[in-house]
């Protein structure tokens, strides 16, 4: 799953994001409001941790601006503000949950596994669903109704994906965001050859679940 960090303390911005990515959390992380937009943009986001009072553009700006473009990501606003009137303002801006400074970093996990469990292809904490499969995350497993099979980091990554956005065309610029990262240098290639691996493992698993090519854009898992 990946995380967007908008934070600007330093020392808990480093330290949120140590300890997520030990939780195999990959984690974007930023400290101003403009910079979170930007990353926001991308579309490429399970969740988003935003800060409320950050520089440049203040979390509730950010929030308000993505709601506007349709963004619908889970989005937990994480502040030091905690009166009632503040917890409604943000969730009336459209924030899934409000965190209040300084909290458990257990408490952060559970909340990230609230808002994305309201999904309602998540079976479990560690299990997605699509048709006739299941992709266990932790495991870097998926089944389907014939066997089952082990996964690779990157395989697993990109149906855990296309998992999150059935049916949904994802361009070939999301994906190679999502799972290597805006700033990696990667050949258009890789993604082709990891394409080509998760479609033997479709067949493998025995599912109907195909994934398409839209020429020119990208790649889309449907049901049959």
């Amino acid at each position: 799953m990946r995380l967007l960090l908008a934070e600007d303390d330093p020392k808990l911005n480093h330290s949120l994001k140590y300890q997520l990515e030990k939780e195999n959390f990959i984690v974007d992380s930023c400290s101003d409001g403009e910079e979170a937009l930007f990353y926001i943009d991308q579309n490429i986001h399970d969740v988003i941790l935003l800060d409320r009072m950050l520089p440049l553009l203040d979390g509730t700006e950010v929030l308000t601006l993505m709601r506007r473009k349709n963004n619908s990501t889970p989005v937990i606003l994480i502040t030091a503000l905690g009166t009632l009137n503040d917890k409604i303002t943000g969730l009336d801006l459209g924030a899934d949950d409000y965190l209040v400074k300084p909290f458990d970093f257990e408490e952060l996990l559970a909340r990230i596994r609230c808002v994305t469990r309201r999904s309602p292809m998540i079976q479990g904490d560690d299990s997605l669903s699509l048709g006739d499969l299941t992709l266990h995350i932790g495991e870097s497993r998926l089944a389907g109704p014939c066997s089952s099979c082990s996964l690779s980091k990157k395989e697993n990554e990109l149906f855990q994906s296309f998992f999150r956005n059935p049916g949904q065309i994802l361009t070939r610029e999301q994906l190679l965001a999502r799972v290597w990262g805006l700033d990696a240098e990667i050949e258009d290639g890789n993604l082709d050859n990891y394409i080509h691996f998760l479609r033997r493992r479709l067949i493998t698993v025995g599912s109907t679940v195909t994934l398409h090519t839209v020429r020119g854009v990208g790649y889309r898992m449907l049901v049959s």
